[in-house]
């Protein structure tokens, strides 16, 4: 097993030994690629989505937020071309009985010519040193340009065939360039496929007619249909945004790694308006924003990176991706997307009710154009969660050297603050002070009371689900009304007054210095 599969593989198995995400129905075989998060799951996505929602709304004069309902009109999928083309293509090895996006098991070989090319370029930056010329390096290196020759190849066919939606030339290509089943090496294919990802399901039955009705595939649609109920009782201006997180349900082909990909799921998407023609300052606006959003939290900056997209989705005339280093490789986190007219003009033209914005600076009425950012909540969680996870040495309770599993969180974002320790459970003066200092705290903070195990075992756990700072009530505390506050990452602890562990605990876990 691989370093990065055998990481990834403690990730999924802490997910739930510490109560942060279940399988769904697990006492019925669970539901593939369906998840429940647990008490711990829960409050850190909670805090990711307070994060998000507070840098866009509350840092943003001219954004507010929206909760739209999960079931919609009908038309509204038609309008927004989900019904005649939310598909994916799909092929079935015959060998594995695995199934398989097509699109993706050609960008994957794509991105393994990248990676050598990639391979070359570090290989040659490390021999050269401060002199190296990366672009002079990939305009003249034999194997360089051979290696983006074969990728601009089989990109062109591939944006060709995607474009033209035509499964047999996906096929083609994936016989062509050999392209194996990634389990068993087979390339024994079906055919290439149309999957539509939409769920549907039926509304009443009304005089013996069944409505169809779709659960949402996003939830940018719920906002641009409430674009002028938004904008009207808000009285914004152009440029203004629209924020909202909601549920989604995509039938996906192929849902693997972990709460990666899922069938129901989880969007924090914003949709910013603004004049046509000034799409592309806006979008680089915003793809700056976004990749700051993420830096604050600590998060190293080779672990993450933009990506262009290659072929663009039928709405859009600019995207972007912000990519993070799973243990499975770099893959889509957020997506920055320019969606010009195309939603609202839709929306226009089925519903016969005008989507339009009358300028007063312009003195004109159009239909404005969006600039879309859209993060998936279940995403950041499993981004968060793997750089979080670490193992590194610490002294157990004999002094001898150990390792011990710590939770990196950034202490804004973790779901308990701190945790309350009397250092001996059996002596009813501590606790007694113990629970006094917590009914004190609780009120400031998530804190939680533990008086089990050996106090270096309760430290561990602490450090397992993340917790920033341990408070120990001992006998000194009962003398001078004094505690030990432990740090998690150092394991640094120090003496401090009971009246101060409010403000120091509330100082570092605050969500406004990442705002600041």
């Amino acid at each position: 097993m691989s370093q990065q599969a055998d990481q990834f593989k403690k990730l999924v198995s802490h997910c739930k030994e510490y109560g942060f995400i279940y399988p769904s129905s697990e006492i019925y075989d669970g539901l593939s690629a369906v998840y429940d998060y647990g008490p711990y799951g829960a409050e850190l996505k909670n805090n990711i989505k307070t994060y998000w929602w507070k840098a866009m709304v509350q840092m943003h004069e001219n954004i507010v937020g929206l909760d739209a309902a999960i079931f919609m009109h009908p038309l509204t999928w038609k309008a927004s071309g989900h019904v005649d083309a939310f598909n994916d293509p799909l092929i079935d090895n015959k060998d594995s009985k695995k199934r398989y996006r097509a699109d993706q098991l050609i960008e994957g070989y794509l991105d393994k010519i990248e990676e050598k090319i990639l391979k070359e370029v570090e290989k040659a930056r490390k021999r050269f040193g401060d002199s190296f010329d990366e672009a002079m390096f990939r305009q003249t290196n034999p194997r360089v340009l051979d290696y983006q020759k074969q990728y601009d190849e089989v990109l062109e066919r591939f944006t060709r065939a995607t474009a033209a939606n035509d499964m047999g030339e996906l096929k083609a290509i994936i016989d062509h360039l050999e392209i194996a089943d990634p389990d068993t090496g087979s390339r024994n294919w079906t055919e290439v496929r149309q999957f539509n990802l939409m769920f549907s399901t039926q509304l009443g039955n009304i005089a013996g007619e069944e409505s169809k009705l779709y659960l949402r595939p996003e939830t940018a649609q719920g906002i641009f249909v409430n674009f002028l109920n938004v904008q009207k009782t808000t009285r914004q201006k152009i440029p203004f945004g629209i924020a909202q997180i909601g549920k989604a349900f995509r039938n996906e082909i192929v849902a693997r790694q972990f709460i990666f990909r899922m069938r129901e799921f989880e969007q924090m998407e914003m949709q910013f308006f603004l004049r046509p023609g000034e799409e592309m300052k806006w979008y680089l606006y915003w793809k700056e924003a976004r990749m700051k959003w993420h830096l604050a939290l600590g998060t190293p900056p080779e672990k993450l990176r933009f990506k262009d997209h290659d072929n663009l989705a039928h709405y859009a005339n600019a995207a972007v991706d912000i990519q993070f280093e799973f243990p499975f490789g770099f893959k889509e986190l957020e997506g920055i997307h320019s969606r010009t007219d195309f939603d609202l003009g839709n929306h226009q033209k089925l519903s016969g009710k005008k989507m339009q914005y009358f300028d007063p600076e312009l003195n004109e009425s159009y239909v404005p154009y969006v600039v879309e950012t859209s993060i998936g909540c279940d995403r950041m969680f499993l981004a968060l969660m793997s750089h979080a996870l670490q193992e590194d040495a610490a002294p157990d309770a004999q002094g001898e050297e150990a390792i011990r599993t710590v939770l990196r969180l950034h202490p804004a974002l973790a779901p308990v603050k701190c945790a309350i320790l009397p250092l001996l459970k059996n002596k009813e003066e501590l606790t007694d002070k113990a629970r006094q200092v917590f009914n004190e705290l609780k009120h400031a903070f998530l804190c939680q009371y533990d008086e089990k195990d050996a106090i270096g075992r309760r430290y561990r756990r602490q450090d397992a689900i993340g917790t920033p700072y341990c408070i120990t009530i001992d006998f000194d505390t009962l003398k001078d009304g004094t505690v030990t506050i432990r740090e998690r990452d150092t394991m640094q602890q120090e003496r401090v007054r009971i009246h101060e562990v409010e403000s120091i605990v509330r100082q570092k876990t605050d969500m406004a210095q990442l705002f600041r």
